[in-house]
């Protein structure tokens, strides 16, 4: 289990962006990265994906469409990883997974696979279980940080529909987030490894 403490999140330190202003902002900072990257740790089992029709063939039950649109996919995620690596940036991502396995985390983990495969993104696979002395009293939040500079704690409804986030780029609230996230990715498991081993075997997901 990692024992090492969770950061300190104070959201007066914050900016509060609504989920439009979120996604541009993110859009912009994202896209000014040069010979640099981004840290992801994402913690819920369940989110409301929008605008996404895999997740809504997964909704419907049909999985033989959800694998076919991720087919359809890979040119595409294929032609970002190529322009990521033009101007040298990595996307690393820490996914935690709790057991039983949701649907939504058997999806999104058939797409993380397909993105790490085809070098759009580093994912390593952390269970809930290495991450329970840090949650005795709340659950880790949702949290990015791009370019060593900005870190958003980004915000969901019970539900899971996303509510935009708070932005920090106060140097203690971003460095401290960045070393956390990057100490469970050297905890945790390749995705390929994972997937081949936990997933791979699984019948198809009930919605």
């Amino acid at each position: 289990m990692l024992d090492l403490n969770v950061p300190s999140l104070d959201p007066e330190l914050g900016v509060r962006l609504v989920s439009k202003d979120y996604k541009r902002d993110f859009r912009e900072r994202d896209a000014a990265i040069q010979d640099g990257g981004a840290w992801k740790l994402e913690r819920r089992q369940y989110f409301e994906e929008q605008n996404d029709p895999s997740r809504d063939a997964l909704t419907r039950g049909d999985w033989q469409e959800v694998l076919r649109l991720f087919a359809e996919d890979r040119e595409a995620v294929l032609a970002g990883a190529l322009e990521d690596r033009s101007r040298g940036y990595t996307f690393h991502r820490v996914r935690i997974v709790e057991y039983p396995i949701t649907a939504y985390v058997q999806w999104e983990l058939y797409w993380l696979r397909q993105h790490a495969e085809l070098g759009g993104s580093n994912v390593r696979i952390v269970t809930a279980k290495q991450v329970a002395d840090a949650e005795k009293t709340q659950q880790l939040p949702e949290m990015v940080v791009l370019g060593e500079q900005t870190l958003y704690n980004v915000i969901y409804s019970d539900s899971g529909v996303p509510m935009g986030s708070i932005r920090f780029t106060d140097e203690q609230h971003v460095r401290s987030w960045q070393q956390y996230i990057r100490s469970l990715f050297e905890i945790g498991e390749d995705i390929a490894s994972y997937f081949a081993r936990e997933i791979a075997p699984l019948p198809a997901p009930v919605p």
